[in-house]
């Protein structure tokens, strides 16, 4: 994976796994890159994971793409298009209110992005502000 990627800086932290922006070497496109904090011995166990089963269905213009998975010594990383930040981010950092139609169009496309999941048989358990990925550019 080292020698595809150059791990630019750590984003986050979280139970399973912590995510690094990551600039792919050949092409330059910055993506995000999931480190998993525990150890997966075969690539069977990998592929039969949850987050991955599902995540490999997903093509929704709302919702992020999983680009690979790597399992490279005994270690799982998602390799995910990259997002500049996060709801809540976003939120904390603005010193004045939504419009109403901000809000109703990522309310939107929220709703559709959930729509899209449960017609495939999944359901989003964890839906919050600090997990809701977003690009700054859009609604600044």
């Amino acid at each position: 994976m080292m020698e595809r990627y150059k791990l630019i800086k750590e984003v986050g932290d979280g139970t399973f796994g912590s995510v690094w922006r990551a600039i792919n070497k050949q092409t330059g496109e910055v993506v995000a890159i999931k480190k998993m904090k525990r150890k997966y011995y075969s690539w069977e166990e990998c592929m039969n994971l949850r987050e991955v089963k599902s995540l490999r269905r997903m093509n929704h213009p709302n919702i992020v793409k999983l680009k690979e998975v790597i399992r490279e010594n005994d270690i799982l990383y998602f390799v995910f298009e990259y997002m500049e930040c996060n709801l809540y981010q976003l939120m904390k950092d603005r010193g004045e209110v939504f419009s109403e139609a901000e809000i109703r169009n990522w309310c939107f496309q929220i709703f559709q992005a959930l729509a899209y999941m449960h017609q495939r048989g999944y359901f989003h358990r964890d839906l919050k502000p600090g997990i809701t990925l977003v690009v700054r550019k859009c609604f600044v």
